[in-house]
C-alpha cells in the first residue's frame, strides 16, 4: 500500500512546478499543457487546409458571435487594417517625405506614433522652414558685448527752426503747425498677463526696418574733395564740410553698460525658433502687448532725455548681438538709447544747429538730417563725425544710405545722391514741384514722394526717372517705404496705398483714389478698398501646447484698448466691423513702415495702425500710448516703437514673458 501510494504521488510531487496547476479536481487526472498561443494558431490553421477555407471557418465564427462582442472585435481589428508606410520607409527616405510637409501638418504628424513624432521632430525639416522665411537663430558666441556711454559734441551756433515740423508743404496747400496739444500724463496701472507657457524674461532684439542688410568697413578719416561730377550734379565742394572729431567721453548719471544674458538655449531649436515667430505673429493679431514709455515717469532728468519733440527713430542691431534705439529731436541732438535699461547710452550733439529731422542706421554709421539743410554721417565705432554736408538749399527732410550711396531729399525739391562711404557727390533729381518729404533706397532704386502728390522712381546708377505716379494720392505725400516691387505710402489726405511698380495691382484705404497723369499708370483701374476675407485663414499658435491651427484671424480682433502706464499690458477684443470697415485714420499719415506680414502707419490723430500687407486688412489699432501727433514709427517682429510730439517714446512690446534672446533680426 505504501508503495502504490508514493507511486501515485510521484508524478504530482516531480511535475509541481508545471503540472499540478494543470491536474483537474477529480481524482487527481493530469491534462495536456496548454501550448503557446503562437504555436496552437499555426497547428489549427495548418489542420483546417488552405487560407479560404481559414477565412470562411473565421466568418462562421464571427457570425455566431453576439452583436456587441463583433462591435468589440471590429476595433481590435481595425489596426490590424492599417498599414504605416512611411513609418517602414528608410530614416532618410521618410525624411524627405516629411520635407514637403507644411509647418501645420508636421505638428498633425507628430501625434501619430512615437516614430512619426521623431520624424516630424527632426531639425532639418525645421531649420528648412525657418529658412524659407528668414528666420534665423542667433549664434550666443554674440549675445554679449556693450558700447560705452559716450557723448560727441561739437560747437554749435542758433538757428531758427521754430516753424519746423519736419516735412514739407504741398503745392496746393500748406500744412498747419501746430504746438503740443496736451499736457495730461496718463496713470500709471500693471496688469498682468497670465501666461499658460513660462518662459525666460524678455531680452529684446531687433532690426532697423527702415535700414537695408548688408556690410562694408571705413577706415580712416575721409576728406571731401570736388571730383568730375557727372551731368546733373549740382554739388558743391565748398558746400561740405570735414569737421574732425574731439569727441568727449562721459556717462550720464543714472547710466550703466547694458549687459545681455546668454541665451538659455546653446544647441540650435529651429522647432523651437519657428514656434516663437509664429507666437510673437498671433501677438500682433490679437494686439496682446505690454506698453512702455520712455523716460518713465519722475525719471527724466536721471535717464538724459530728449528736450523737444522727436522727430525720428530706428532700431538697430549691433554686431555684438545688442539692441538700441536712436532718436532725433527738435532739441537738436540724436540720442542712443538702451532698451533694457531704458537709458540714454550716447548722446550726439553739436553739429546739428536746428532740429534733427531724420536719422539713418546702418553698418555702423549713421546719417542725421536737419532743417538747418545739412546731412552728417557719424561713424558710431570710433566716435567720431566723417562728414557734414551742406549742398540742399532748403531743410533736409530725410535721409536714407546703404553699402553703396547715400540718398537725401528736401524742401528744395530735390533729391540728392551720393557714393558711400566716400560721400561724392553724384546727382541733382529735380523733377518734383513742391518739397520732397520723403525717399527710400533699395539697391539700384530710389523712390521719392512729394508735397506734389506724386512718387517718382529713379535708377541710382544714371539718375534717370524710370516713372512718375502722378496723382498718387488726393493731398501732398508725407511718407513712403520701398521694399521691391512694393511701395507703401502715406499722406495728409489721411490715407495709405500699397501697390506693385511693375503691376500697379495693391489696395488703398480710400476707394476713390486712382492714377492720373502722362504714365503707364493712366489706364490702371483703381486700387480696391481692403477688406477682410471671410477666407482669410491663417496659422494660430496653441499657447499651452504649441501646436498650430487654423483660425480666423477676425478672431483676433483689434485693440481699441488704451494702454495704461508705462506696463499696461492689453489684449484687443474681436471687433470684425472696424476691420471690415478698414477705419482709416482720421488725419495726416506722417510714418509708414513695409514689413514680411504687416504694413504699419502712424498719424496725427495719435493712433499707430497695423495692416494686413497682402489684403490692406486692419489687424490692430494701437492707441493711448501718445498725448502729442505721432511723427515716426518703426517695428520688428518683437515691438513696435512709435515717437512724436508729446517727447514721448512708446514701445509697444508683443514679447512680453516670450524668450526671445535666440532670435536673429536682421
Amino acid at each position: 500500500m505504501s508503495n502504490a501510494s508514493s507511486a501515485h504521488e510521484e508524478p504530482t510531487a516531480s511535475g509541481s512546478g508545471s503540472g499540478s496547476s494543470s491536474s483537474s479536481s477529480d481524482g487527481g487526472h493530469l491534462t495536456p499543457l496548454k501550448p503557446s498561443s503562437g504555436n496552437f494558431m499555426e497547428s489549427f490553421m495548418a489542420s483546417i487546409g488552405s487560407e479560404r477555407e481559414c477565412e470562411e471557418f473565421a466568418f462562421q465564427l464571427l457570425a455566431s458571435l453576439p452583436r456587441s462582442h463583433l462591435a468589440t472585435i471590429r476595433r481590435r481589428i481595425a489596426p490590424l487594417l492599417q498599414f504605416d508606410l512611411v513609418g517602414s520607409l528608410p530614416i532618410e527616405l521618410a525624411l524627405q517625405v516629411f520635407s514637403h510637409l507644411t509647418a501645420q501638418t508636421l505638428w498633425t504628424c507628430a501625434l501619430v506614433n512615437r516614430r512619426w513624432r521623431t520624424l516630424a521632430d527632426d531639425p532639418a525639416l525645421w531649420k528648412a522652414l525657418c529658412d524659407e522665411r528668414g528666420w534665423v537663430w542667433k549664434d550666443s558666441a554674440n549675445a554679449n558685448g556693450f558700447e560705452a556711454n559716450r557723448t560727441l559734441q561739437i560747437g554749435s551756433e542758433p538757428w531758427d527752426d521754430s516753424d519746423d515740423e519736419g516735412m514739407g508743404a504741398s503745392d496746393e496747400e500748406d500744412e498747419e503747425e501746430g504746438e503740443a496739444t496736451t499736457t495730461s500724463v496718463l496713470s500709471e496701472v500693471e496688469k498682468a498677463k497670465i501666461m499658460l507657457t513660462q518662459m525666460h524674461a524678455e531680452l529684446d532684439s531687433g532690426f532697423a526696418s527702415m535700414s537695408t542688410a548688408g556690410g562694408s568697413s571705413f577706415l580712416g578719416n575721409l576728406s571731401f574733395t570736388s571730383p568730375s561730377t557727372p551731368s546733373g550734379s549740382g554739388s558743391n565742394s565748398n558746400n561740405a564740410t570735414h569737421l574732425p572729431a574731439r569727441p568727449t567721453i562721459f556717462h550720464p548719471a543714472g547710466t550703466f553698460p547694458a549687459h545681455n544674458p546668454e541665451p538659455s538655449i546653446c544647441e540650435p531649436n529651429y522647432k523651437l525658433l519657428y514656434q516663437t515667430h509664429i507666437r510673437l505673429y498671433n501677438r500682433f493679431v490679437s494686439s496682446s502687448y505690454r506698453l512702455r514709455i520712455l523716460p518713465k515717469r519722475g525719471r527724466e532728468r536721471f535717464s538724459n532725455a530728449h528736450t523737444n519733440t522727436i522727430y525720428c527713430l530706428q532700431l538697430y542691431t549691433y554686431p555684438s548681438g545688442k539692441q538700441v534705439l536712436f532718436t532725433g529731436s527738435r532739441d537738436r541732438t540724436v540720442r542712443e538709447w538702451n532698451l533694457q535699461t531704458e537709458m540714454v547710452e550716447r548722446v550726439i550733439s553739436g553739429v546739428h544747429e536746428s532740429s534733427v529731422l531724420s536719422i539713418c542706421v546702418h553698418n555702423g554709421f549713421l546719417a542725421s538730417a536737419g532743417s538747418d539743410r545739412r546731412v552728417a554721417v557719424w561713424d558710431l565705432t570710433r566716435d567720431r563725425l566723417v562728414k557734414v554736408i551742406c549742398d540742399h538749399d532748403d531743410s533736409v527732410l530725410c535721409v536714407r544710405f546703404d553699402d553703396e550711396r547715400l540718398v537725401s531729399c528736401s524742401k528744395d525739391r530735390t533729391v540728392r545722391t551720393y557714393t558711400f562711404p566716400d560721400l561724392i557727390p553724384q546727382f541733382v533729381l529735380g523733377a518734383h514741384r513742391a518739397a520732397v518729404n520723403a525717399v527710400s533706397i533699395s539697391k539700384s532704386l530710389i523712390v521719392s514722394a512729394s508735397g506734389d502728390r506724386s512718387i517718382r522712381l529713379w535708377d541710382t546708377r544714371t539718375g534717370t526717372l524710370l516713372q512718375t505716379f502722378e496723382n498718387h494720392h488726393s493731398r501732398g505725400i508725407a511718407s513712403i517705404d520701398f521694399k521691391p516691387p512694393f511701395v507703401l505710402s502715406g499722406s495728409s489726405d489721411k490715407h495709405l496705398r500699397f501697390f506693385d511698380v511693375t503691376s500697379l495691382k495693391g489696395w488703398s484705404t480710400s476707394p476713390e483714389l486712382h492714377y492720373e497723369g502722362n504714365t503707364a499708370a493712366d489706364a490702371a483701374p483703381p486700387l480696391p478698398l481692403p477688406t477682410l476675407d471671410s477666407n482669410w485663414i491663417n496659422l494660430m499658435m496653441c499657447q499651452a501646447c504649441g501646436c498650430l491651427n487654423s483660425v480666423n484671424t477676425m478672431e483676433g480682433g483689434t485693440c481699441d484698448a488704451v494702454g495704461l502706464g508705462a506696463s499696461a499690458v492689453r489684449a484687443g477684443p474681436a471687433t470684425a466691423s472696424s476691420a471690415n470697415n478698414c477705419a482709416p485714420h482720421r488725419d495726416l499719415v506722417r510714418s509708414v513702415a513695409l514689413g514680411e506680414h504687416f504694413v504699419l502707419s502712424g498719424s496725427y490723430d495719435l493712433s499707430i495702425k497695423v495692416w494686413d500687407r497682402n489684403t490692406g486688412a486692419l489687424v490692430a489699432n494701437l492707441k493711448g500710448g501718445h498725448t502729442g501727433r505721432i511723427f515716426c514709427i518703426g517695428f520688428d517682429c518683437a515691438k513696435i516703437v512709435s515717437c512724436g510730439e508729446d517727447q514721448r517714446i512708446c514701445i509697444w512690446d508683443f514679447s512680453h514673458g516670450i524668450d526671445t534672446s535666440f532670435i536673429q533680426l536682421q
